[in-house]
Protein backbone atom coordinates (compact mmCIF):
# COMPACT_ATOMS: atom_id res chain seq x y z
CA UNK A 1 0.00 0.00 0.00
CA UNK A 2 0.53 3.72 -0.37
CA UNK A 3 2.67 5.16 2.39
CA UNK A 4 -0.30 7.20 4.90
CA UNK A 5 1.10 10.70 5.24
CA UNK A 6 4.44 12.92 3.98
CA UNK A 7 6.34 11.78 7.23
CA UNK A 8 6.18 8.03 7.15
CA UNK A 9 7.78 8.35 3.27
CA UNK A 10 10.27 10.37 4.15
CA UNK A 11 11.73 8.14 7.10
CA UNK A 12 11.58 5.34 4.65
CA UNK A 13 12.99 6.98 2.21
CA UNK A 14 16.14 7.56 4.94
CA UNK A 15 16.36 4.47 5.88
CA UNK A 16 16.87 3.07 2.55
CA UNK A 17 19.31 6.09 1.87
CA UNK A 18 17.62 7.70 -0.57
CA UNK A 19 17.08 10.73 1.47
CA UNK A 20 19.68 13.63 2.65
CA UNK A 21 19.30 16.12 5.29
CA UNK A 22 20.57 19.20 4.79
CA UNK A 23 21.62 20.44 7.88
CA UNK A 24 23.20 24.04 6.82
CA UNK A 25 21.35 27.15 6.75
CA UNK A 26 19.67 27.49 2.96
CA UNK A 27 17.95 30.62 1.77
CA UNK A 28 14.92 30.18 -0.12
CA UNK A 29 15.59 32.73 -2.34
CA UNK A 30 17.05 31.61 -5.56
CA UNK A 31 19.87 29.18 -3.50
CA UNK A 32 17.11 26.14 -2.22
CA UNK A 33 15.72 26.05 -6.29
CA UNK A 34 19.81 25.60 -7.75
CA UNK A 35 20.34 23.71 -5.38
CA UNK A 36 17.26 20.94 -5.78
CA UNK A 37 17.58 21.93 -9.67
CA UNK A 38 21.05 19.77 -9.46
CA UNK A 39 20.54 17.18 -7.27
CA UNK A 40 17.31 15.96 -9.16
CA UNK A 41 18.84 16.42 -12.56
CA UNK A 42 22.25 13.99 -11.18
CA UNK A 43 18.90 11.35 -10.53
CA UNK A 44 20.25 11.98 -6.42
CA UNK A 45 17.76 12.04 -3.55
CA UNK A 46 15.22 13.18 -1.64
CA UNK A 47 16.30 16.44 0.77
CA UNK A 48 15.03 17.31 3.55
CA UNK A 49 16.27 21.27 4.19
CA UNK A 50 16.38 21.57 8.25
CA UNK A 51 17.90 24.85 8.52
CA UNK A 52 15.08 27.17 5.73
CA UNK A 53 16.19 31.11 6.40
CA UNK A 54 13.25 33.14 7.56
CA UNK A 55 10.61 29.41 8.72
CA UNK A 56 11.42 27.37 11.09
CA UNK A 57 9.43 24.28 9.17
CA UNK A 58 11.99 21.72 7.61
CA UNK A 59 11.40 21.56 3.82
CA UNK A 60 11.06 18.54 1.70
CA UNK A 61 12.29 18.65 -1.82
CA UNK A 62 12.62 16.26 -4.40
CA UNK A 63 10.97 13.53 -3.17
CA UNK A 64 8.93 12.39 -6.36
CA UNK A 65 12.01 13.37 -8.28
CA UNK A 66 12.70 9.77 -9.46
CA UNK A 67 10.27 6.78 -10.67
CA UNK A 68 11.69 4.64 -7.89
CA UNK A 69 10.48 7.11 -5.16
CA UNK A 70 7.06 7.83 -6.72
CA UNK A 71 6.26 4.22 -7.17
CA UNK A 72 7.75 3.64 -2.98
CA UNK A 73 5.37 6.42 -2.24
CA UNK A 74 2.40 4.60 -4.21
CA UNK A 75 2.94 1.50 -2.73
CA UNK A 76 3.45 -0.09 -6.37
CA UNK A 77 6.15 -2.22 -7.97
CA UNK A 78 5.38 -0.48 -11.07
CA UNK A 79 3.04 1.76 -12.93
CA UNK A 80 1.40 -0.54 -15.03
CA UNK A 81 0.24 -2.48 -11.70
CA UNK A 82 -2.61 0.49 -11.62
CA UNK A 83 -3.42 0.33 -15.19
CA UNK A 84 -3.85 -3.03 -15.12
CA UNK A 85 -6.91 -2.24 -12.12
CA UNK A 86 -7.87 -0.27 -14.07
CA UNK A 87 -8.24 -1.97 -17.13
CA UNK A 88 -9.54 -4.60 -15.24
CA UNK A 89 -12.58 -2.38 -13.98
CA UNK A 90 -13.09 -1.01 -17.61
CA UNK A 91 -13.37 -4.50 -19.06
CA UNK A 92 -16.71 -4.53 -20.69
CA UNK A 93 -17.80 -8.24 -20.85
CA UNK A 94 -20.32 -9.34 -19.09
CA UNK A 95 -19.85 -12.25 -16.43
CA UNK A 96 -20.52 -15.94 -17.46
CA UNK A 97 -21.10 -18.40 -14.71
CA UNK A 98 -20.03 -18.85 -11.11
CA UNK A 99 -16.44 -17.82 -12.08
CA UNK A 100 -17.37 -14.92 -13.96
CA UNK A 101 -19.81 -13.92 -11.12
CA UNK A 102 -16.75 -14.13 -8.69
CA UNK A 103 -14.86 -12.18 -10.89
CA UNK A 104 -17.48 -9.04 -11.08
CA UNK A 105 -18.24 -8.63 -7.20
CA UNK A 106 -14.23 -8.88 -6.68
CA UNK A 107 -14.18 -6.07 -9.10
CA UNK A 108 -16.93 -4.30 -6.87
CA UNK A 109 -15.34 -5.01 -3.62
CA UNK A 110 -11.84 -3.51 -4.84
CA UNK A 111 -13.78 0.26 -4.79
CA UNK A 112 -15.97 -0.59 -1.73
CA UNK A 113 -12.91 0.58 0.62
CA UNK A 114 -11.81 3.62 -1.61
CA UNK A 115 -14.31 6.75 -0.58
CA UNK A 116 -12.97 9.20 1.51
CA UNK A 117 -13.81 8.56 5.46
CA UNK A 118 -14.23 11.89 7.75
CA UNK A 119 -13.04 11.68 10.86
CA UNK A 120 -13.01 14.11 13.94
CA UNK A 121 -11.00 17.35 14.40
CA UNK A 122 -9.39 15.46 17.28
CA UNK A 123 -8.23 12.38 15.55
CA UNK A 124 -6.50 14.74 12.81
CA UNK A 125 -2.69 15.24 12.71
CA UNK A 126 -3.11 18.56 10.73
CA UNK A 127 -5.29 20.44 13.42
CA UNK A 128 -3.12 19.88 15.98
CA UNK A 129 -2.49 23.87 15.71
CA UNK A 130 -4.93 26.76 14.76
CA UNK A 131 -4.16 29.90 13.99
CA UNK A 132 -6.58 32.68 13.22
CA UNK A 133 -7.15 36.46 12.54
CA UNK A 134 -4.01 38.18 13.19
CA UNK A 135 -1.97 35.07 14.39
CA UNK A 136 -2.23 34.21 10.51
CA UNK A 137 1.57 34.87 9.01
CA UNK A 138 2.22 32.91 5.78
CA UNK A 139 6.01 34.29 5.81
CA UNK A 140 6.16 31.59 8.29
CA UNK A 141 6.07 28.98 5.29
CA UNK A 142 9.19 28.46 3.36
CA UNK A 143 7.85 29.87 -0.08
CA UNK A 144 10.64 29.73 -3.00
CA UNK A 145 11.80 32.08 -4.92
CA UNK A 146 13.64 29.96 -7.95
CA UNK A 147 14.50 31.48 -10.56
CA UNK A 148 15.59 35.10 -11.24
CA UNK A 149 13.36 36.46 -13.39
CA UNK A 150 10.25 35.01 -11.08
CA UNK A 151 8.05 37.80 -9.76
CA UNK A 152 7.86 36.69 -6.34
CA UNK A 153 8.05 33.63 -3.65
CA UNK A 154 5.56 30.70 -4.67
CA UNK A 155 4.01 27.43 -3.03
CA UNK A 156 4.46 24.69 -5.97
CA UNK A 157 2.98 21.69 -4.33
CA UNK A 158 -0.13 23.23 -2.38
CA UNK A 159 -2.94 21.08 -3.28
CA UNK A 160 -6.13 23.37 -3.94
CA UNK A 161 -9.67 22.29 -2.76
CA UNK A 162 -12.99 24.13 -4.19
CA UNK A 163 -16.67 22.80 -5.02
CA UNK A 164 -19.09 23.82 -7.27
CA UNK A 165 -21.60 26.03 -5.70
CA UNK A 166 -24.39 24.71 -7.28
CA UNK A 167 -23.65 20.87 -7.66
CA UNK A 168 -21.32 20.91 -4.63
CA UNK A 169 -19.26 18.60 -6.25
CA UNK A 170 -15.56 19.31 -4.90
CA UNK A 171 -12.52 19.18 -7.20
CA UNK A 172 -8.74 19.09 -6.07
CA UNK A 173 -6.12 20.57 -8.06
CA UNK A 174 -2.50 21.44 -8.33
CA UNK A 175 -1.39 25.19 -8.70
CA UNK A 176 1.12 27.63 -8.34
CA UNK A 177 0.62 29.94 -5.45
CA UNK A 178 2.18 33.20 -5.27
CA UNK A 179 2.57 34.63 -1.23
CA UNK A 180 1.70 38.39 -2.09
CA UNK A 181 2.23 39.13 1.80
CA UNK A 182 1.18 37.43 5.21
CA UNK A 183 -2.27 36.48 4.34
CA UNK A 184 -3.06 36.88 0.86
CA UNK A 185 -2.08 34.44 -1.76
CA UNK A 186 -2.01 34.77 -5.52
CA UNK A 187 -4.80 31.61 -7.33
CA UNK A 188 -3.12 30.68 -10.76
CA UNK A 189 -5.81 28.84 -12.50
CA UNK A 190 -5.93 28.48 -16.10
CA UNK A 191 -8.95 28.77 -17.79
CA UNK A 192 -9.18 24.96 -18.67
CA UNK A 193 -9.55 23.97 -14.88
CA UNK A 194 -12.17 22.98 -12.76
CA UNK A 195 -11.26 25.36 -9.82
CA UNK A 196 -11.56 28.20 -12.22
CA UNK A 197 -14.75 27.69 -13.17
CA UNK A 198 -16.18 27.31 -9.65
CA UNK A 199 -14.98 30.69 -8.86
CA UNK A 200 -16.54 32.14 -12.25
CA UNK A 201 -19.78 30.76 -10.94
CA UNK A 202 -19.57 31.75 -7.88
CA UNK A 203 -19.02 35.42 -8.91
CA UNK A 204 -21.41 34.88 -11.44
CA UNK A 205 -23.53 34.55 -8.45
CA UNK A 206 -22.39 37.04 -6.78
CA UNK A 207 -20.96 34.95 -3.82
CA UNK A 208 -17.39 34.48 -2.20
CA UNK A 209 -15.79 31.27 -2.96
CA UNK A 210 -14.30 29.22 -0.27
CA UNK A 211 -10.49 27.64 -0.83
CA UNK A 212 -8.19 25.51 1.40
CA UNK A 213 -4.83 24.44 0.53
CA UNK A 214 -3.33 21.24 1.84
CA UNK A 215 0.89 21.04 1.92
CA UNK A 216 2.30 17.83 2.84
CA UNK A 217 -0.60 15.84 1.82
CA UNK A 218 -0.50 11.50 1.60
CA UNK A 219 1.60 10.79 -1.86
CA UNK A 220 -1.48 9.17 -3.05
CA UNK A 221 -3.46 12.46 -2.35
CA UNK A 222 -0.51 14.67 -4.21
CA UNK A 223 -0.49 12.66 -6.94
CA UNK A 224 -4.41 12.39 -7.49
CA UNK A 225 -4.17 16.48 -7.25
CA UNK A 226 -1.87 16.23 -10.47
CA UNK A 227 -4.37 13.32 -12.68
CA UNK A 228 -6.42 14.78 -15.10
CA UNK A 229 -9.72 13.23 -14.26
CA UNK A 230 -12.82 14.47 -15.55
CA UNK A 231 -14.78 16.71 -13.68
CA UNK A 232 -17.53 13.70 -12.01
CA UNK A 233 -14.53 12.13 -11.21
CA UNK A 234 -13.72 12.99 -6.67
CA UNK A 235 -9.95 12.74 -7.07
CA UNK A 236 -10.03 11.65 -3.30
CA UNK A 237 -12.20 8.76 -4.71
CA UNK A 238 -8.96 7.81 -6.87
CA UNK A 239 -6.34 8.68 -4.39
CA UNK A 240 -7.93 6.34 -2.67
CA UNK A 241 -8.09 3.66 -5.22
CA UNK A 242 -3.92 4.39 -5.94
CA UNK A 243 -3.84 3.99 -2.31
CA UNK A 244 -5.59 0.75 -1.64
CA UNK A 245 -7.18 2.45 1.24
CA UNK A 246 -9.82 5.48 2.01
CA UNK A 247 -8.27 8.75 2.73
CA UNK A 248 -8.88 10.15 5.82
CA UNK A 249 -10.57 13.48 5.54
CA UNK A 250 -11.68 16.03 8.29
CA UNK A 251 -13.73 19.27 8.18
CA UNK A 252 -11.55 22.82 7.28
CA UNK A 253 -12.13 25.04 11.22
CA UNK A 254 -13.51 28.36 8.97
CA UNK A 255 -14.56 27.17 5.31
CA UNK A 256 -17.32 24.70 4.21
CA UNK A 257 -14.73 21.95 2.70
CA UNK A 258 -12.46 18.67 3.78
CA UNK A 259 -8.95 18.61 4.14
CA UNK A 260 -6.35 15.35 4.53
CA UNK A 261 -6.78 14.76 8.00
CA UNK A 262 -2.57 13.62 7.25
CA UNK A 263 -1.53 16.52 5.96
CA UNK A 264 1.47 18.57 7.67
CA UNK A 265 -0.30 22.58 7.27
CA UNK A 266 -3.41 23.52 6.10
CA UNK A 267 -4.22 27.19 4.87
CA UNK A 268 -8.39 28.75 4.51
CA UNK A 269 -10.07 31.39 3.15
CA UNK A 270 -12.20 32.88 0.51
CA UNK A 271 -11.78 34.48 -2.67
CA UNK A 272 -14.17 37.62 -3.05
CA UNK A 273 -16.09 38.24 -6.66
CA UNK A 274 -13.64 40.19 -8.69
CA UNK A 275 -11.07 40.31 -6.77
CA UNK A 276 -7.74 40.12 -8.81
CA UNK A 277 -3.79 40.88 -8.08
CA UNK A 278 -1.11 40.74 -10.93
CA UNK A 279 0.63 37.35 -10.54
CA UNK A 280 3.76 36.25 -12.39
CA UNK A 281 6.12 35.96 -13.87
CA UNK A 282 7.09 32.84 -13.12
CA UNK A 283 9.80 29.95 -14.35
CA UNK A 284 7.42 27.31 -15.39
CA UNK A 285 7.38 23.54 -16.23
CA UNK A 286 7.57 24.86 -20.18
CA UNK A 287 11.50 25.84 -19.32
CA UNK A 288 10.32 29.51 -20.43
CA UNK A 289 8.82 32.49 -18.10
CA UNK A 290 5.03 32.89 -17.88
CA UNK A 291 4.64 36.61 -17.98
CA UNK A 292 2.36 38.87 -15.54
CA UNK A 293 -1.54 38.22 -15.46
CA UNK A 294 -3.91 39.57 -13.04
CA UNK A 295 -5.44 36.27 -10.85
CA UNK A 296 -8.03 35.74 -7.74
CA UNK A 297 -6.17 36.93 -4.86
CA UNK A 298 -7.28 34.53 -1.79
CA UNK A 299 -7.66 36.11 1.60
CA UNK A 300 -6.24 33.39 4.18
CA UNK A 301 -8.26 33.60 7.35
CA UNK A 302 -7.11 30.25 9.10
CA UNK A 303 -4.10 28.06 9.43
CA UNK A 304 -3.68 24.79 11.02
CA UNK A 305 -0.59 22.42 11.26
CA UNK A 306 0.74 19.59 12.74
CA UNK A 307 2.61 20.69 16.12
CA UNK A 308 5.96 19.99 14.56
CA UNK A 309 4.83 20.58 10.45
CA UNK A 310 7.35 20.04 7.52
CA UNK A 311 6.49 21.98 4.00
CA UNK A 312 6.93 19.93 0.84
CA UNK A 313 8.27 21.75 -2.33
CA UNK A 314 8.68 21.03 -5.60
CA UNK A 315 11.14 22.85 -8.36
CA UNK A 316 9.76 23.40 -11.74
CA UNK A 317 11.52 24.29 -14.70
CA UNK A 318 13.08 23.41 -17.64
CA UNK A 319 12.88 19.77 -18.41
CA UNK A 320 13.89 17.11 -16.76
CA UNK A 321 12.56 18.39 -13.16
CA UNK A 322 10.87 16.17 -10.85
CA UNK A 323 7.40 16.42 -12.86
CA UNK A 324 8.65 13.98 -15.02
CA UNK A 325 7.87 10.78 -12.73
CA UNK A 326 4.57 12.39 -12.49
CA UNK A 327 3.81 12.83 -15.83
CA UNK A 328 5.11 9.35 -16.79
CA UNK A 329 2.43 8.35 -13.56
CA UNK A 330 -0.42 9.82 -15.37
CA UNK A 331 1.06 8.69 -18.72
CA UNK A 332 0.69 5.05 -17.58
CA UNK A 333 -2.42 4.97 -15.44
CA UNK A 334 -4.50 6.44 -18.14
CA UNK A 335 -3.55 4.49 -21.20
CA UNK A 336 -6.90 2.26 -20.42
CA UNK A 337 -8.78 5.24 -19.97
CA UNK A 338 -7.01 6.65 -23.47
CA UNK A 339 -8.31 3.25 -24.99
CA UNK A 340 -11.77 3.53 -24.20
CA UNK A 341 -12.52 6.95 -25.80
CA UNK A 342 -9.88 6.13 -29.05
CA UNK A 343 -9.75 1.43 -28.82
CA UNK A 344 -7.56 2.22 -32.11
CA UNK A 345 -4.69 2.72 -29.93
CA UNK A 346 -2.13 0.56 -29.07
CA UNK A 347 0.56 2.18 -26.21
CA UNK A 348 1.33 5.70 -26.50
CA UNK A 349 4.02 8.16 -25.15
CA UNK A 350 4.28 12.07 -23.41
CA UNK A 351 7.65 13.03 -23.84
CA UNK A 352 9.01 14.90 -20.70
CA UNK A 353 10.88 17.43 -22.90
CA UNK A 354 7.66 18.53 -24.41
CA UNK A 355 6.04 19.59 -21.37
CA UNK A 356 4.25 16.02 -21.89
CA UNK A 357 1.22 17.57 -23.02
CA UNK A 358 2.83 19.61 -26.23
CA UNK A 359 3.24 15.80 -28.00
CA UNK A 360 1.81 12.38 -28.19
CA UNK A 361 3.19 9.34 -29.79
CA UNK A 362 0.83 7.25 -30.53
CA UNK A 363 1.15 3.20 -31.95
CA UNK A 364 -1.88 1.90 -34.04
CA UNK A 365 -2.42 -1.33 -35.75
CA UNK A 366 -2.94 0.30 -39.38
CA UNK A 367 -5.96 -1.27 -40.94
CA UNK A 368 -7.32 1.47 -43.54
CA UNK A 369 -6.42 4.36 -45.51
CA UNK A 370 -6.14 7.28 -43.28
CA UNK A 371 -6.28 5.57 -40.13
CA UNK A 372 -3.65 7.83 -38.71
CA UNK A 373 -5.46 10.81 -39.58
CA UNK A 374 -8.69 9.87 -37.36
CA UNK A 375 -6.44 8.67 -34.46
CA UNK A 376 -4.98 12.19 -34.52
CA UNK A 377 -8.88 13.75 -34.83
CA UNK A 378 -9.88 11.35 -31.80
CA UNK A 379 -6.82 12.24 -29.64
CA UNK A 380 -7.48 15.80 -30.16
CA UNK A 381 -11.44 15.63 -29.03
CA UNK A 382 -10.59 13.43 -25.76
CA UNK A 383 -10.71 15.82 -22.73
CA UNK A 384 -7.52 17.25 -22.03
CA UNK A 385 -5.62 15.73 -24.66
CA UNK A 386 -6.79 18.31 -27.09
CA UNK A 387 -4.31 20.89 -25.94
CA UNK A 388 -1.93 18.26 -27.84
CA UNK A 389 0.11 19.81 -29.93
CA UNK A 390 2.52 17.73 -32.58
CA UNK A 391 0.76 13.95 -32.98
CA UNK A 392 3.02 10.80 -34.37
CA UNK A 393 1.41 8.13 -35.25
CA UNK A 394 3.50 5.14 -35.70
CA UNK A 395 2.62 1.30 -36.50
CA UNK A 396 2.30 -1.28 -33.83
CA UNK A 397 5.56 -2.33 -33.99
CA UNK A 398 7.27 0.44 -33.19
CA UNK A 399 8.30 1.06 -29.58
CA UNK A 400 6.81 4.63 -28.64
CA UNK A 401 8.95 4.73 -26.17
CA UNK A 402 12.27 4.42 -27.70
CA UNK A 403 12.75 8.22 -29.23
CA UNK A 404 15.70 7.22 -31.47
CA UNK A 405 13.12 4.27 -32.96
CA UNK A 406 10.32 7.21 -33.56
CA UNK A 407 12.31 9.56 -35.26
CA UNK A 408 13.69 7.07 -37.10
CA UNK A 409 9.66 6.34 -38.36
CA UNK A 410 9.03 9.94 -38.75
CA UNK A 411 12.01 11.33 -40.05
CA UNK A 412 12.14 8.51 -42.87
CA UNK A 413 8.49 7.34 -43.65
CA UNK A 414 6.66 10.65 -44.11
CA UNK A 415 6.20 12.47 -47.65
CA UNK A 416 5.33 15.60 -45.93
CA UNK A 417 2.47 16.88 -49.02
CA UNK A 418 0.38 14.06 -47.81
CA UNK A 419 1.32 12.62 -44.71
CA UNK A 420 1.27 16.08 -42.58
CA UNK A 421 -2.00 17.38 -41.18
CA UNK A 422 -2.42 20.87 -39.93
CA UNK A 423 -5.12 22.16 -37.93
CA UNK A 424 -6.20 24.87 -35.20
CA UNK A 425 -7.46 24.53 -31.71
CA UNK A 426 -7.42 25.05 -28.08
CA UNK A 427 -3.75 25.42 -26.32
CA UNK A 428 -2.33 25.10 -22.76
CA UNK A 429 -2.68 28.39 -20.87
CA UNK A 430 1.44 28.42 -20.57
CA UNK A 431 1.88 27.46 -23.75
CA UNK A 432 4.42 30.61 -24.70
CA UNK A 433 4.81 29.94 -28.85
CA UNK A 434 1.05 30.43 -29.72
CA UNK A 435 0.46 33.82 -31.77
CA UNK A 436 -2.33 34.48 -29.38
CA UNK A 437 -2.82 33.13 -26.00
CA UNK A 438 -4.77 29.93 -25.80
CA UNK A 439 -5.08 28.61 -29.25
CA UNK A 440 -2.77 27.76 -31.69
CA UNK A 441 -1.50 25.71 -34.49
CA UNK A 442 -1.52 21.71 -34.35
CA UNK A 443 0.17 18.90 -36.38
CA UNK A 444 0.44 15.60 -37.19
CA UNK A 445 2.65 13.46 -38.71
CA UNK A 446 1.44 9.99 -40.41
CA UNK A 447 4.43 7.82 -40.04
CA UNK A 448 2.86 4.76 -40.72
CA UNK A 449 3.79 2.13 -43.58
CA UNK A 450 1.37 3.64 -46.64
CA UNK A 451 -1.47 1.54 -48.29
CA UNK A 452 -2.10 1.41 -51.84
CA UNK A 453 -5.51 2.39 -51.13
CA UNK A 454 -4.32 5.50 -49.72
CA UNK A 455 -2.27 6.54 -52.62
CA UNK A 456 0.90 4.71 -52.74
CA UNK A 457 1.42 3.89 -56.08
CA UNK A 458 5.32 3.14 -56.18
CA UNK A 459 6.25 -0.25 -57.88
CA UNK A 460 6.67 -3.62 -55.29
CA UNK A 461 4.30 -1.28 -52.56
CA UNK A 462 5.93 -0.12 -49.47
CA UNK A 463 9.36 -1.91 -48.52
CA UNK A 464 10.69 -4.21 -45.95
CA UNK A 465 12.91 -3.01 -43.11
CA UNK A 466 16.39 -4.20 -42.94
CA UNK A 467 16.58 -7.06 -40.66
CA UNK A 468 18.92 -9.75 -39.22
CA UNK A 469 18.95 -13.08 -40.54
CA UNK A 470 17.14 -14.94 -37.86
CA UNK A 471 19.67 -18.12 -37.78
CA UNK A 472 22.84 -15.87 -37.71
CA UNK A 473 21.40 -13.78 -35.02
CA UNK A 474 20.61 -16.78 -33.14
CA UNK A 475 23.94 -17.97 -34.03
CA UNK A 476 26.23 -14.75 -33.12
CA UNK A 477 23.92 -15.16 -30.09
CA UNK A 478 25.81 -18.33 -28.67
CA UNK A 479 29.08 -17.61 -29.95
CA UNK A 480 29.05 -13.96 -28.39
CA UNK A 481 31.67 -14.66 -25.79
CA UNK A 482 34.00 -16.53 -27.96
CA UNK A 483 34.59 -13.23 -30.21
CA UNK A 484 35.96 -11.88 -26.97
CA UNK A 485 34.31 -8.40 -27.25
Amino acid sequence: MAYDDLRSLLRALERDGDLKRVKAEVDPHLEVGEIVDRVNKAGGPALLFENVKGSSMPLAMNVFGTDRRLLKALGLKSYSDISDKIGGLLKPELPQGFVGVREAFGKLGSMVHVPPKKVKSDDAPVQEVVLKGDDVDLDRLPALFTWPGDGGSFFNLGLTHTKHPETGIRNLGLYRLQRHDKRTIGMHWQIHKDSANHYQVAARRGERLPVAIAFGCPPAVTYASTAPLPGDIDEYLFAGFVQGKRIEMVDCKTVPLQVPAQAEVVIEGWLEPGEMLPEGPFGDHTGFYTPQEPFPALTIDCVTMRKRPLLQSIVVGRPPTEDGPLGRATERFFLPLLKIIVPDIVDYHLPEAGGFHNCAIVSIDKKYPKHAQKVMSAIWGAHMMSLTKLIVVVDSDCDVHDLHEVAWRALGNTDYARDLTVTEGPVDHLDHASYQQFWGGKAGIDATRKLPTEGYTRDGGWPEMVESDPETAAKVDRRWKEYGL
